[in-house]
């Protein structure tokens, strides 16, 4: 039975804090080709309706191309960069 605590807390809409400790889900080592850290999050269930299971679905190439920024250069020379490079 839950304490009188809890259950206003339930009654008020307020979250209850959680003390369970740290996920413990390891780190990712890997990276699929999207970009994202391959990782198993034992809970989760990818052909959930609420889950995008297929985020690149129905995208290009050039949609999914991962740009990072350059920190040795400045903005004015990235864009300069990028600018040449659409020239071809």
């Amino acid at each position: 039975m839950a304490d009188t605590t809890e259950t206003a807390n339930i009654i008020t809409g307020v979250a209850a804090l959680d003390h369970s400790g740290p996920a413990e889900i390891a780190a990712a080592t890997t990276f699929s080709t999207s970009g994202a850290p391959v990782q198993v999050v034992p809970d989760v269930n990818p052909d959930h309706p609420a889950v995008d299971n297929n985020p690149r679905a129905n995208t290009t190439a050039l949609m999914n191309r991962i740009d990072f920024n350059d920190p040795t250069i400045s903005g004015a020379e990235a864009a300069a960069k990028m600018l040449d490079g659409q020239k071809a």
